[in-house]
């Protein structure tokens, strides 16, 4: 064996492979995934999985990491780095973040709102504001139980209770129920009764955050929610869309139609005031 030369080690620099390059998962980009020919936009990055959404709306996700391509280069994908802020922290309703607060102890006020969706949408935005002032949420699962749940309830000076009806719009059988309700002097001036003019919670989203022009109108007599899905072609599953398609492209207050947002910092306001 001849001897080994201090040159038999060293690689022609033509001959090195270079480390893909690494990008951030910011949403909006296009990614590839070259196994596949899966080509989609990232619509979220959670701590180890990135998730893309397709031109035809389906949405996979995938291990944070090498193998994928993006303008037609492979690169290793990894989780955005968050800015820090030049000013105070912003919650996702604007108000101002209490950083390293405990929640506080709930009140014995409440706020009831129609659905498990309105409940979600709720927690979303306004969480970090109700847990540092108290407030628990709870969904009414239907407006025609809330004259039962306003006795029951009972409202006083130190338990206050807010509702947030849906579809609160003359003639309808939402606000004929609220009326009902504060005429009958169950809860006093210790219960408030808000609404929205919105068929459904889907409706407080503005469209363009979910991808659309408008919200189609839904031919009296069918639900709403599945009507929604079959006029934009989506999932008939109301839960998958909910989750996938609109609460999960709910940013901040701004992604909500005003009418929403004046109504929930309304009860905010009214349950949390002093006695």
């Amino acid at each position: 064996m001849p001897p080994r030369s201090p040159y038999d080690d060293l690689v022609h620099p033509r001959t090195q492979k270079k480390a893909s390059p690494e990008v951030a998962a910011e949403r909006d980009l296009v990614v590839e995934d070259p196994s596949t020919g899966f080509v989609g936009a990232v619509v979220r990055c959670e701590k180890d999985v990135v998730h893309l959404e397709d031109r035809f709306g389906k949405v996979r996700g995938y291990p944070l990491g090498p193998g994928f391509w993006v303008d037609g280069r492979p690169v290793v994908l990894v989780r955005p780095k968050q800015a820090i802020p030049a000013g105070p922290l912003r919650s996702a309703s604007g108000s101002t973040y209490v950083a390293g607060g405990r929640a506080r102890v709930a009140r014995a006020g409440r706020i009831y709102v129609e659905g498990k969706h309105d409940a979600e949408l709720v927690e979303k935005v306004w969480g970090h504001d109700l847990r540092v002032e108290g407030v628990v949420v709870e969904p009414l699962h239907g407006v025609d139980d809330l004259p039962s749940i306003v006795r029951d309830f009972r409202p006083a000076a130190n338990r206050r209770l807010g509702v947030l009806v849906d579809h609160l719009v003359t003639g309808s059988k939402e606000t004929r129920i609220a009326q009902d309700v504060m005429r009958s002097g169950a809860g006093g001036q210790h219960a408030l009764v808000v609404g929205h003019p919105f068929v459904d919670i889907w409706q407080a989203v503005k469209p363009a955050v979910v991808g659309i022009r408008e919200w189609p109108t839904v031919p009296k007599g069918r639900p709403w929610k599945e009507g929604v899905c079959a006029a934009l072609g989506w999932e008939d599953d109301t839960g998958y869309v909910w989750a996938q398609r609109i609460l999960a492209r709910v940013r901040t207050w701004t992604d909500l139609e005003p009418l929403l947002i004046g109504r929930v910092e309304e009860l905010i306001d009214f349950v949390t005031e002093d006695a």
